[in-house]
């Protein structure tokens, strides 16, 4: 098999704000795009819920084996969700596995855990998926009435700093609707691929 023939892997790099939409654009997308994509599976601390399958929905670990993680340098990022104080993390290995496999591995991962991962990765793509305002993303949280009005308040300023932080990622897409951002993205990673 020639060299020509061999499908490189690639890694990416995919934030928004929360409400923004990833989770649907990444459905889309995975259905819609031909090119090889999968998702990281996240590690945690936190109890699986009910319909949550180890593995898919989330590595499931003990603080104590997240900790033997760390220790062993086997995360590209990590993070403890304060108020709750469960560990979230992506384990190098899986991801590694995947680009050996000739897979795009999506990590979607906040600025923080992006930056992290860009430290070891710098060729990784970047997508940021941008909700065009804060209004409009006020809207939308507030349309998904899952939130109290305090943690309202705090999605949106984390979201603030997020949007000023987008300035680190290549590619801003704006979530106007969810078919047209997909296949922007499909589009774009389709660029990149055909000129690896």
């Amino acid at each position: 098999m020639g060299e020509s023939n061999v499908i490189a892997g690639r890694l990416i790099i995919f934030s928004g704000p929360s409400g923004v939409g990833k989770t649907t654009i990444l459905k889309q997308l995975r259905q819609d795009c031909k090119l090889p994509i999968c998702e990281s599976v996240s590690a945690t601390t936190r109890a699986r819920r009910p319909g949550e399958t180890d593995g898919v929905s989330y590595h499931y670990l003990t603080r104590e084996q997240f900790q033997s993680h760390i220790e062993k340098d086997e995360f590209l990022e990590y993070t403890e969700v304060f108020g709750r104080g469960d560990m979230y993390g992506t384990l190098k290995e899986p991801v590694n596995q995947a680009l050996r496999d000739g897979k795009w591995i999506i990590l979607e991962l906040d600025v923080v855990g992006a930056l992290k991962v860009l430290k070891i990765q710098p060729d990784a793509i970047t997508i940021f998926v941008h909700p065009g305002s804060t209004e409009e993303l006020e809207r939308r949280l507030r349309g998904r009435g899952t939130e109290s009005e305090e943690d309202l308040k705090r999605r949106l300023e984390v979201a603030t700093g997020e949007l000023e932080a987008s300035s680190h990622y290549k590619h801003i897409v704006y979530n106007t609707s969810v078919q047209q951002t997909v296949d922007e993205i499909c589009q774009l990673l389709t660029e990149i691929a055909e000129k690896s």
